[in-house]
């Protein structure tokens, strides 16, 4: 049986998205999101690293600001690069094909909520050609349906 690599998280941008160009003209959104869950009385807040491409990354840069609420879909992807000290380093970030703006009008910036979705557009080993692993049964408003 195949792995599954798959992330989901609901939670606030902790900054307006950073928005970036590559020199194709392929658009990329970085976005930091703040997860915040209860353990014994006490909030327990997680940041994330959420990277996003191409129209989804625009549609994130221009409706998306520091405080909205959404909700992100993807994959978890590690990062390996050397520093000027000649160190390994690795990070750890979610590579993001689906978003949900949530929150209200006001968070959405006056559009109406929608999923948004696009293909991931970097094939790699973790990358899966399959047919969906979705069975369709479920009623969450934010599946793709087929």
């Amino acid at each position: 049986m195949a792995g599954l690599n798959k992330v989901m998280l609901i939670g606030h941008l902790g900054r307006d998205p950073e928005m970036k160009y590559a020199a194709s003209g392929l658009a990329i959104a970085n976005i930091n999101l703040a997860t915040t869950e209860k353990f014994k009385g006490e909030d327990r807040t997680e940041w994330h690293r959420i990277v996003v491409f191409d129209k989804l990354a625009e549609i994130c840069g221009q409706y998306l600001k520091k405080g909205s609420q959404a909700y992100f879909e993807g994959r978890l992807k590690t990062k390996e690069w050397t520093d000027k000290d000649g160190n390994k380093r690795y990070t750890t970030e979610i590579v993001a094909n689906n978003m949900v703006m949530l929150g209200g009008r006001d968070a959405g910036q006056g559009r109406q909520q929608r999923p948004a979705q696009q293909p991931t557009p970097e094939p790699g080993p973790s990358h899966y050609d399959g047919p969906p692993l979705d069975d369709g049964d479920d009623d969450i408003p934010f599946s793709r349906r087929g």
